[in-house]
């Protein structure tokens, strides 16, 4: 089973076995600046060599950002991909003669997460996925949340700040501006002048004010929108996962202290960090792609779940 995740960075694929093993993985740089068929390119050359790697894949599974229509396999918009209604799962097809799959990145983290992740089991979650910014999938009664255009889940733009920063999706106050990981770093570059990523902005906190009050900021303002979709979830965990649940203690210690001083007339749910990192999107789509075939079964796969 060939898996890929293609994210605005890196195109991150791999061959992942009938066990869930990944046999081969590899990643390319997005060439993002020469636009989407450079971009798809790239793609069904990644899906090219991890074939020739494993000849005997039979399906392909691929993850994108943006608004996605998994139904008709097509990546309907990507601002940062450059994807405008592109056909990628028929291109897929034609390219390898496999049937493929196209599902969004964030939404094959959440499969992966309630099949072998922290969240297996669990009927009621919050999965917020921390990266470049900031998304989220809500399972509430076993059920997907996917909402009335099948948008649901876009936690990045829920405002936490009244009048607060400007958003480039329109809005103000945005919780992406404050705590997703190129906020983070933008916020610290703007107070002190310096540009650092965030992982080396958070490992600066003991030693540097403005460091800590970036993060602080950051870790507060996830707080308030847990807080919110507490109250409209009742979710029973709220798990993060993305490339920014790296920071560990860090970044889970100040939420959880944050969500309990918001949340005082009942329990706060408890909150947790995703084992999954980097290969959340390439174990949902293989989870997906193995499913086109028809199997079910993931019993024997390996159980990422953190245990913090």
């Amino acid at each position: 089973m060939i898996a890929v995740d293609v994210g605005g960075t890196t195109i991150k694929g791999a061959v992942v076995s009938r066990d869930g093993e990944f046999v081969h993985e590899l990643s390319r740089a997005t060439p993002c600046e020469h636009g989407s068929e450079a971009v798809t390119a790239e793609l069904l050359a990644v899906i090219s060599e991890l074939r020739e790697r494993e000849p005997a894949a039979a399906a392909v599974g691929v993850v994108v950002p943006g608004a996605v229509d998994p139904v008709n396999g097509i990546a309907r918009f990507s601002a940062n991909l450059g994807f405008r209604d592109v056909p990628l799962r028929d291109l897929v097809t034609a390219a390898t003669g496999l049937p493929a799959l196209l599902d969004h990145d964030v939404r094959a983290a959440g499969v992966a997460e309630r099949t072998v992740g922290v969240t297996a089991g669990v009927s009621d979650y919050l999965l917020a996925v921390i990266g470049t910014g900031i998304a989220g999938v809500l399972d509430s009664g076993g059920q997907n949340i996917r909402g009335a255009s099948g948008i649901a889940g876009e936690l990045g733009h829920v405002p936490v700040w009244p009048d607060g920063d400007l958003c480039p999706c329109g809005q103000r106050g945005c919780l992406e501006r404050y705590a997703s990981a190129a906020s983070v770093s933008r916020r610290y570059a703007e107070l002190s002048g310096r540009t650092l990523s965030a992982v080396d902005v958070v490992a600066r906190c003991a030693d540097d004010a403005t460091a800590a009050q970036v993060w602080r900021e950051a870790t507060e303002a996830l707080a308030i929108a847990f807080a919110t979709c507490t109250m409209l979830l009742d979710p029973a965990m709220i798990v993060l996962g993305g490339g920014l649940s790296e920071a560990g203690e860090a970044l889970l210690a100040p939420v959880r202290g944050e969500l309990a001083e918001r949340v005082v007339w009942r329990e706060p749910p408890p909150v947790r960090l995703s084992g999954l990192g980097a290969r959340a999107g390439r174990v949902g789509a293989a989870v997906l792609a193995w499913r086109l075939l028809g199997v079910e079964e993931f019993g024997s796969w390996e159980r990422w779940s953190a245990e913090q």
